[in-house]
């Protein structure tokens, strides 16, 4: 059969116009993905238990909690307690819908046992945590269901302290913290709170503890700890409230009062502090030149340990010079005897006081040997061989000296090795009188603690001008290094660039001292409280942070408790707002640090320990519908697959 060009043409048009249709079809009605529809927002719930939650006369180990949903237990080595505190681990499952809970303990007959989940418990998508989340039974006849509820915080700067245990003692005897195991306990959450549920009635000693080895009672000095001076009495009380029934998220329907139960005490403040002790023993030594070695020790000590050669011959005199490093741990030793530091090895004898096992401090002798950085002494050799000239080495000079200072400042000047006779003479200080350069008087002194660090020593006005010249080769060191000239301007700042600020500290009886503190909770400055003012003048326009410190010893800084002698810390307070200081600016203000509790005083802004966010981003379903459809319609052929 033949066909003509239109006959062809014919028969494809009823195939071309099918195929354009379809086309037009899928790009019109193309369909997205779906998004999921709406996030689960809700925590799991509860629908029942084998016991029940509240059951008497459990004699069985196993437990099992029926959810809604499927859930996860997050770390339940960690964050489950068991009260009363278990010897042997007990078994956490969460399997599909089911906790399931396996005590390896004997049961104790007529006592209510509390699993508290505190926040652990969450469902397995979304991650929406059920808070503090609690499982009681009792071995006997009745459920004990008294509370205590506080907070806890760090000592020296009131941080919330997550992770605590805190503990109730029946055993009112100081030694009960030290010797037996809390009787209940419970955990701080991330806002440092805590609630310790199901107590039967009495008086307790209530505590807190950073439990290192989980034994529950405070038998590692190293662990941090709190302790109530009171002791505690559970009660509680009926009370009315007003609950708000809503009809939607603008619209009241009904407003109640209801009778609840109050339970007391509940704002107990534990201060969570660690005693002023560590271990004593020496670190690992170290030579890191031929004339300097640093011994270090695990804690600071007040006696220097005494020092011996066993080389032959032994040096005579003194033939090191000591220096405290930037840890008061850390001792350095600068060897003054060329016959000494020239030996390619050290053998030495170092008596100190070092810990036993009962954490009391013995006489010890150790020997060490500190031998020179072989490295070094081949570079040298190197150069000995190749005829190279010794680089002249400086003696370094650090001046903290600027050409704006600030008024408070003093003339710091820091060397890297210890300097023979150092006189004031080298130092020429001029102050500028119109159009001339007069001399400036001062006085050096060398620091109490670094020997290497001096200060030249005069009170400054505003916008003074001064120079400080230093000639070449006028210092040398013991080791016979001298410096390098130097010379520099110093211009004092204006009155105008300073604030003051004065505040009026009321409530406040006995010794106490005031610090400003910088966006990083770091103090920046410190006044005494005098007349029950504290007084900053010359600050630096900034943002500041007031801390208060009663300094029960007068010793001008914190000090940390003791358990042993029923001692507290310092007590520490914190202005609860941020101090703005301008240029040119005079700020007077009134404090009274006791009229707000302490776990609402630090700002928020320096508080380290923040609560986590359990709040969800709620989905944007129209928005995810375009970007779906968009994605949809970016293809060519409007989503259809070939």
């Amino acid at each position: 059969m033949k066909y003509t060009v239109q006959d062809t043409v014919n028969r494809f048009i009823p195939w071309m116009s099918a195929g354009i249709f379809a086309w037009l079809f899928a790009s019109c009605a193309s369909i997205a993905s779906p998004n999921g529809g709406p996030y689960d927002e809700l925590p799991p719930r509860v629908l029942y238990s084998v016991p029940g939650n509240g059951e008497t006369r459990v004699k069985g180990k196993k437990i099992e909690i029926v959810f809604d949903e499927l859930i996860q237990v997050e770390r339940p080595s960690e964050n489950v307690i068991i009260t009363p505190p278990q010897k042997n681990m007990p078994e956490i499952l969460a399997l599909g819908k089911k906790i399931k809970i396996e005590l390896k303990d004997s049961l104790i007959p007529d006592v209510t046992y509390t699993i508290d989940f505190t926040s652990s418990v969450s469902d397995n998508n979304e991650k929406n945590v059920l808070e503090n989340f609690s499982f009681a039974f009792s071995t006997g006849e009745t459920i004990d269901s008294l509370e205590v509820s506080g907070l806890v915080l760090n000592a020296d700067n009131l941080e919330p302290m997550p992770n605590i245990m805190v503990g109730l003692h029946r055993d009112l005897a100081d030694s009960a913290f030290t010797t037996t195991p809390f009787f209940r306990t419970s955990k701080t959450n991330d806002r440092g709170r805590f609630t310790i549920r199901n107590i039967a009635e009495g008086s307790y000693r209530l505590y807190a503890l950073h439990d290192a080895n989980r034994d529950y009672l405070f038998d590692q000095p190293g662990e941090e700890i709190a302790f109530h001076d009171s002791i505690i009495t559970p009660s509680f009380e009926l009370r009315l409230r007003q609950d708000t029934i809503w009809k939607d998220s603008l619209t009241i329907d009904t407003v109640r009062t209801v009778e609840y139960t109050h339970f007391m005490p509940d704002d107990v403040t534990l201060r969570l502090f660690r005693e002023d002790f560590r271990r004593q023993y020496m670190l690992r030594p170290e030579r890191t030149e031929k004339h300097l070695f640093t011994l270090n020790f695990n804690a600071p000590a007040d006696t220097l340990p005494r020092l011996s050669l066993t080389d032959e011959p032994p040096p005579s005199g003194d033939w090191y010079l000591v220096r405290r490093g930037e840890s008061s741990a850390s001792l350095q030793y600068w060897i003054t005897d060329s016959l000494v530091y020239n030996r390619d090895t050290l053998h030495l004898q170092v008596s100190y006081l070092k810990s036993d096992s009962l954490n009391i401090l013995r006489p010890q002798t150790d020997t060490v040997h500190l031998s020179m950085r072989r490295q070094a002494a081949g570079a040298r050799s190197r150069r000995a061989r190749g005829n190279e000239p010794e680089p002249v080495r400086f003696l370094s000079m650090q001046i903290n000296a600027t050409t704006r200072m600030e008024v408070f400042d003093t003339l710091t000047v820091a060397f890297d090795e210890p300097v023979a006779n150092l006189d004031s003479s080298v130092f020429v200080l001029e102050q500028k009188q119109d159009t001339l350069w007069l001399p400036a008087g001062f006085i050096l002194r060398q620091d109490s603690v670094d020997m290497l660090k001096y200060y030249l020593i005069r009170p400054f006005k505003y916008e003074e001008q001064f120079r400080l010249t230093i000639d070449s080769a006028q210092i040398y060191s013991i080791y016979g290094k001298w410096n390098d000239a130097s010379r520099m301007a110093i211009q004092i700042k204006p009155k105008d660039s300073y604030g003051d600020l004065y505040l009026n500290v009321e409530g406040i009886e006995g010794p106490a001292f005031v610090e400003l503190l910088n966006a990083g909770d770091a103090p920046v400055r410190k006044s005494k409280v005098r007349e029950g003012w504290a007084i900053f003048t010359n600050l630096k326009p900034d943002k500041y942070y007031v801390r208060l410190i009663e300094d029960t010893n007068g010793n001008g800084v914190w000090d940390t408790g003791s358990y042993a002698e029923k001692r507290q810390p310092e007590t520490v307070w914190y202005a609860p707002r941020v101090y703005e200081i301008p240029a040119n600016f005079e700020i007077e203000e009134n404090w009274l640090p006791r009229a707000t509790p302490a776990g609402r005083q630090k700002p928020p802004d320096i508080t380290k320990n923040k609560p986590k966010d359990v709040t969800r981003k709620k989905r944007d379903y129209r928005q995810e519908g375009r970007q779906q459809q968009s994605g949809s319609s970016n293809s060519p052929f409007g989503g259809i697959g070939f």
